[in-house]
């Protein structure tokens, strides 16, 4: 008799959650994002969340959790129920963190199930207006020359400013002073005004200065030039062969959420990536949207995994830790 109430509550409890699975979602679905409100990846997904939201039919709210470098928001999708009620959008910082800090709270590689990428952000190399070097390869002599003179200016420790700072750097085999700030903003505003000398950032944060030419631009490090910038080359055709890094977003849903509801979860993401407002928006960034079958969790995975493994060592040799 125990045996067959067990049963029966075990049956009770799977039509339940069967149930709940097939009418997900029932309810608005967070989306965290672990930075400041208005920054680059923000607008990812706000944009993001509002197309998702047409193919789920519910609202998808976006919750800034921002600090320590973006890992306070990603321990917090790490520790949420497993339901699909709580996502995380993340970028490029997923990769870096577990070589960035000591203590990680989680595991970028255990502690979440992969939904899908979203977009590629290519970065900008740029100058302070009056740097004397007309071309890249100008520039690479002038560095080679003055060393440890130069200036370069970052976001902060494990920001994308200063990891592609990192990149550039191992690339050209100099070192470079690294000047460390509180945002882009702040970097950006002493670069215009010649208190830095370089800086490799985002298009999402420098196309209006290089637009306004308040900045001098030298390079992309995407594959190919931009269509918006079809006048400033890549740095692998500047002579750095092979120097690609771009600032990439993936969505994540804690361990342990069922597979349906990932699912459900991808085919909303590959819907929204194809929204037209979505696309436009990307495209007025300078970001390049994934299609569709890079919008899966394997993808996102292999993509982590290579990452992981680029990254490790060049943060190791360069000495860097964030607390």
């Amino acid at each position: 008799m125990k045996l067959l109430t067990t049963l029966l509550s075990l049956c009770s409890a799977l039509a339940v959650s069967t149930a709940a699975l097939a009418e997900y979602p029932d309810r608005p679905i967070t989306m965290v994002v672990p930075f400041a409100a208005g920054g680059p990846t923000d607008v990812v997904a706000r944009s993001l969340a509002q197309a998702m939201s047409t193919s789920l039919k519910q609202t998808i709210v976006v919750d800034n959790a921002a600090g320590a470098g973006g890992t306070i928001g990603s321990n917090k999708v790490a520790k949420a129920a497993p339901d699909g009620y709580t996502v995380l959008l993340m970028h490029i910082g997923m990769s870096t963190a577990p070589a960035l800090y000591k203590n990680l709270p989680f595991d970028p590689l255990k502690s979440y199930e992969y939904v899908g990428l979203v977009v590629d952000t290519p970065m900008t190399l740029i100058a302070k207006p009056t740097m004397a070097a007309a071309n890249v390869k100008d520039l690479l002599a002038y560095l080679k020359s003055n060393g440890n003179k130069v200036t370069m200016a970052n976001a902060g420790i494990g920001s994308a400013s200063h990891l592609c700072g990192l990149l550039f750097m191992s690339a050209i085999q100099q070192d470079l002073t690294t000047v460390p700030y509180r945002g882009t903003a702040p970097a950006l505003n002493d670069l215009m005004g010649g208190q830095v000398d370089l800086l490799c950032d985002q298009t999402t944060n420098t196309t209006g200065q290089i637009q306004a030419q308040k900045v001098k631009a030298y390079a992309v490090t995407s594959a190919q030039r931009l269509a918006n910038f079809k006048d400033i080359p890549t740095l692998d055709e500047s002579g750095l062969a092979g120097f690609r890094v771009g600032v990439w977003h993936g969505v994540y849903a804690p361990k342990g959420t069922p597979k349906p509801v990932i699912d459900r979860l991808v085919q909303a993401l590959q819907t929204g990536l194809k929204d037209p407002a979505f696309s436009k928006r990307m495209s007025e960034l300078g970001a390049t949207v994934y299609d569709s079958k890079d919008a899966t969790p394997q993808a996102l995975k292999a993509q982590l995994e290579s990452e992981i493994a680029k990254w490790t060592p060049i943060i190791r040799k360069a000495g860097v830790y964030a607390e």
